[in-house]
């Protein structure tokens, strides 16, 4: 276990949950920070250790199956009638922060194990994918998908479509190149 990511993880996750009060906005704050910053922390502090998701269950964290149960996730929980039911009830949202947080562990073990590393690009570059799609359709919707957030909503929900866009599909996008990079320099039989 590497301690200084985990703690990193473990620190963020308060951090953005404490947003989830603050409108659609501040809930997408919540929702990105779990799945694109604090999860990849998380992954890196408990890789190779047996609390590791990739070593645990190997056949749900080989990378594009992990990206699959990811956006499900992810496009599920933006569903306006599930999206108003986290927003009232609060089991409802521990259990999609929890899913969240969940899924993206899920897809970043997945894509950092060495042995993935091909896949795994193609899953963070994926899952960037749909991640702006997300964003743009939440942002560029020309009237609120969320109405039940009230006066304002529509200016509230367009932020967050921005967020969704800027940390979602740039976390993924950048883990990916990184990754893609890292594999660009490795020696030729390294790549197997």
């Amino acid at each position: 276990m590497k301690r200084a990511p985990l703690i990193a993880g473990l620190a963020l996750l308060p951090f953005g949950w404490a947003f989830s009060g603050w409108g659609m906005t501040g809930h997408m704050i919540a929702h990105m920070i779990a799945v694109a910053v604090a999860a990849p922390f998380l992954a890196l502090g408990l890789q190779g250790s047996r609390f590791d998701p990739a070593e645990r269950w190997p056949l749900l964290t080989t990378p594009l199956v992990a990206a699959l149960i990811e956006a499900v996730i992810v496009w599920g929980w933006h569903v306006p009638s599930l999206r108003r039911l986290a927003d009232h009830a609060p089991l409802w949202l521990a259990a999609e922060q929890i899913s969240f947080l969940a899924a993206g562990l899920l897809l970043w073990a997945a894509v950092l194990t060495p042995r993935h590393r091909a896949a795994g690009i193609a899953a963070l570059l994926v899952t960037s994918m749909h991640m702006t799609l997300l964003g743009a359709l939440i942002g560029l919707a020309p009237r609120p998908l969320y109405s039940h957030h009230g006066a304002g909503a529509l200016d509230d929900q367009q932020m967050a479509g921005v967020v969704m866009l800027l940390v979602g599909g740039v976390a993924y996008l950048c883990g990916g190149l990184a990754m893609l990079g890292r594999l660009l320099q490795m020696p030729k039989e390294a790549h197997t």
